[in-house]
């Protein structure tokens, strides 16, 4: 890649969704934790709360990760990150399906997200084949 990668990288349609994904994912954390945050009649926590942590650590993630690999110069490292990059999408996956049996209303909003990661993967296909 050229010297100026990172000015091109935002104009990358595999970039702009992983933003649109940390976006999101940040958003239906914020709209569990109101629903999440009570405690149980019994005094314990909900034990989703942390998966809805988990879908803004991974998804904060997805981004450096394809700076990462368009900044790489060596093949063995670029297939580091881009495994990463699949890592990352999976536990996004199976964090939503986890949200899903939450007690929250903000449930709803989860099968938006992983629509939104379908369409990353498929971003995702086509930007390797660039590689």
């Amino acid at each position: 890649m050229s010297s100026n990668t990172p000015l091109n990288l935002s104009e990358l349609p595999i970039y702009k969704k992983a933003v649109e994904i940390f976006t999101l994912s940040q958003s239906i954390s914020r709209y569990l934790n109101d629903d999440l945050s009570i405690l149980k009649n019994d005094g314990t926590e909900d034990s989703n709360i942390y998966f809805s942590g988990d879908i803004v650590q991974q998804s904060i993630s997805l981004a450096p990760e394809i700076l990462n690999v368009e900044l790489e110069r060596y093949s063995e490292r670029k297939y580091k990150h881009i495994a990463s990059i699949k890592r990352l999408t999976n536990m996004l996956y199976k964090n939503s399906y986890r949200l899903e049996r939450s007690n929250s209303n903000g449930k709803d909003f989860l099968p938006i997200l992983r629509s939104e990661l379908k369409k990353f993967k498929k971003l995702q296909r086509i930007w390797l084949l660039t590689l």
